[in-house]
């Protein structure tokens, strides 16, 4: 099988991707690191044993983080598809967690001393490598785990490969407790390679090129533009539609809010559940730091008797743009005919206005994250 040079070389000869010199960079920075993994352990031979040898320390993990679009996950895919290691896996990091959470349960039901290097020792001695696509912390318990984890799980020799959105010093900023997740963030920096890609291509862009933000009246025809924008955004197969992935989001003080889809910094929400129950200003400000990419579906025509909606609703609008956040709708009107009576309905202009900025080449080219 060729290796991930050989293989990006091929697309680039092809052009499938264009030449982007940080892309190269972190492409080579895999493959140095894939060859160090499929290296053959040294034998230590008769006077190594002798002597009491110490093996050879695993490699350094990576940690390669840049903008929406810039080959992330599809270097990561070249990582694992060419990696000729048995004891290999790549999974969404929510996943993982989720997985972990229940593992860590488990043990404690089985009465172990320490139940999470219990676990982090079992994964350790099957995974050699053990990749992630797009690692974002949203929860607290997560965040106070994380730290003792993976310390546990990269002393046994597991390497870790993963992306994300933010630089380690940017995850789970501002979160509840963050004190407790410095720790991994200090382990990141001490025992990884860190790597900016943030590379003039953005190719997500060109995945959702041809795609509308706005999809109206709600119907089946609706709703099939948004699934295709969440399919192409998170390159999840629409065949095993069935199974994406659902989340929890911590928006602090104990409360979860559960994100129906929720893949590679793309989350899926009702109308209903974000503007129509009881929410303020701090809710939809988690929910712009923690994905890039919203897709709201279901928002209705609003009179007089649907004025909290409306304000809420605003609310929402305001973080997500402030975030540069891109954003897929299904409505039952054009954003000029969604609230044209009832209080506030003339501050409503501006965000029309926004809504409709947010659907132009220029908001969509925007990276993640607050404005500067």
């Amino acid at each position: 099988m060729p290796g991930l040079l050989a293989r990006y070389d091929a697309l680039i000869a092809s052009g499938e991707l264009r030449a982007d010199p940080d892309q190269r960079a972190a492409a080579e920075k895999l493959d140095r690191l894939q060859r160090e993994l499929e290296a053959p352990a040294p034998s230590s031979g008769f006077f190594g044993k002798l002597l009491g040898s110490k093996p050879a320390p695993p490699p350094r993990g990576l940690y390669i983080w840049g903008g929406v679009g810039r080959g992330k996950s599809m270097l990561m895919d070249l990582f694992h598809e060419t990696l000729a290691l048995p004891a290999k896996r790549r999974v969404h990091f929510h996943a993982f967690m989720l997985e972990v959470d229940r593992l860590i349960a488990a043990e404690r039901k089985a009465e172990r001393k320490d139940p999470l290097i219990a676990v982090a020792l079992a994964m350790a001695a099957d995974i050699k490598c053990l990749a992630f696509d797009e690692m974002v912390v949203t929860n607290t318990a997560d965040a106070a785990i994380m730290g003792r984890f993976f310390t546990a799980l990269m002393e046994a020799g597991t390497v870790i490969v993963t992306t994300s959105n933010r630089p380690p010093s940017d995850l789970y900023k501002d979160g509840l407790n963050r004190s407790l997740f410095l720790p991994f963030i200090a382990l990141v920096t001490r025992e990884m390679d860190v790597l900016s890609l943030n590379g003039p291509v953005d190719y997500r862009l060109d995945r959702i090129g041809g795609l509308a933000m706005w999809h109206a009246p709600i119907g089946d025809a609706a709703t099939a533009q948004v699934r295709e924008a969440f399919f192409r955004l998170t390159d999840f197969e629409p065949e095993d539609a069935a199974h994406v992935p659902s989340g929890e989001l911590d928006l602090g003080g104990g409360r979860m809010l559960h994100v129906p889809k929720s893949l590679k910094g793309v989350g899926v929400f009702s109308f209903k559940k974000l503007c129509g129950e009881n929410r303020g200003a701090a809710d939809y400000l988690a929910i712009a730091q923690g994905f890039h990419t919203v897709i709201l579906v279901g928002i209705p025509r609003m009179g007089p008797e649907n004025r909290n909606e409306a304000i809420r609703f605003t609310k929402l609008i305001d973080a997500l743009y402030e975030h540069r956040v891109k954003l897929f709708v299904t409505a039952a009107a054009v954003p000029e005919e969604l609230y044209q009576a009832g209080d506030g309905a003339f501050e409503f202009a501006r965000t029309v206005s926004r809504l409709n900025e947010m659907q132009s080449d220029e908001y969509m080219a925007l990276g993640h994250g607050a404005e500067d």
